[in-house]
């Protein structure tokens, strides 16, 4: 880890706030829409935001070793950290190094309290330390960048607090070709997650809204992302959906599986139909005659909240039961 003696520390505290203050107004403009710097740590300055993300409480991986092939990466090889994500990518214009980019945030970062964890640059950093992070969505998501340069540079960095660590990684790249350096901000802010939200709907719970609307949302029933394998934690839910069907023989339902706006539409279609028809195919190996279920998927095209954040992308994602 890289200490700063007491004086560098100070000059690095004032750094950071002339960062703060020096961020101007001019190049937010052309930030993407929704998109602001984390509250702890501010762009380079003339940087605007080319990809935005936030994730309310979610896990990251953080390399804190050299990556020579991304298919042999070991778990020592990576930290885990829970909590509130914020990912950035910034573009900063003209003839700047990544050299002189990383050293303004190592300063901003010590001055705030931050110790170094790993840091490294170019072939030290592996050769595929780029290929690892471009291609693992817990690090960096579709649509940021991750090209390797022999003058790419690297760094997390970690401040740990009574309210729990706060941690920051760091990928500067040049991109001499666009007259630009590139920079991936990822801070994890440690954070409990909210429990309670989701309860399991009884039998009654289901009919009770059937009989009120012809329909009900079921949002236990999981899957891993693009896939339509049921997981195990739905059984709860499919268990008072068989309940349902076995008390009310004469009902018949559409099974209807949705998405959110995630992805090409194409797929998104023949994921819900996959997914809806593995729902009822378990139904059926819970003896509910299949005659009575029709699997129908929708994808994103009958959405209950906006696409546009997290929670309502959360929200379109489910399963319902629609009475014939």
């Amino acid at each position: 880890m890289h200490w700063f003696p007491r004086a560098r520390a100070v000059a690095a505290r004032v750094a950071f706030s002339a960062l703060i203050v020096c961020t101007g107004a001019a190049a937010a403009a052309a930030d993407v829409p929704g998109s602001k710097d984390h509250p702890l740590l501010t762009r380079f300055k003339g940087a605007v935001i080319t990809h935005y993300q936030t994730r309310d409480f979610d896990e990251a991986v953080m390399p804190v070793k050299s990556i020579a092939d991304r298919d042999k990466v070991a778990a020592t090889d990576l930290a885990t950290a829970e909590g509130r994500i914020t990912r950035i990518d910034y573009s900063v214009p003209g003839n700047k190094s990544a050299l002189e980019v990383m050293r303004n945030y190592e300063q901003a970062l010590s001055g705030a309290g931050f110790q170094t964890v790993f840091q490294c640059d170019g072939d030290r950093c592996g050769r595929d330390m780029s290929g690892y992070l471009a291609n693992s969505e817990k690090v960096m998501p579709p649509g940021f960048n991750a090209s390797f340069d022999p003058k790419n540079r690297y760094l997390v960095a970690r401040r740990s607090n009574p309210q729990g660590d706060v941690h920051v990684l760091l990928w500067v790249a040049e991109d001499g070709a666009n007259n630009r350096t590139l920079v991936f901000e990822q801070v994890v802010d440690a954070k409990p997650m909210a429990t309670g939200q989701v309860s399991v709907l009884t039998a009654a719970d289901l009919k009770k809204s059937i009989d009120a609307t012809g329909s009900v949302a079921i949002y236990g029933i999981h899957f891993d992302t693009a896939k339509a394998d049921i997981k195990p934690e739905s059984r709860p839910s499919l268990d008072e959906m068989a309940k349902l069907l076995a008390a009310n023989p004469s009902m018949r339902v559409y099974i209807v599986g949705h998405t959110d706006n995630v992805g090409n539409l194409a797929a998104n279609l023949d994921l819900s139909q996959r997914r809806a028809e593995a729902v009822a195919k378990a139904l059926a190996g819970m003896k509910i005659d299949a005659q009575r279920m029709v699997a129908k998927g929708v994808a994103s095209l009958a959405p209950v909240a906006s696409n546009a954040n997290d929670a309502g992308r959360a929200r379109n994602r489910r399963v319902e039961l629609v009475l014939q």
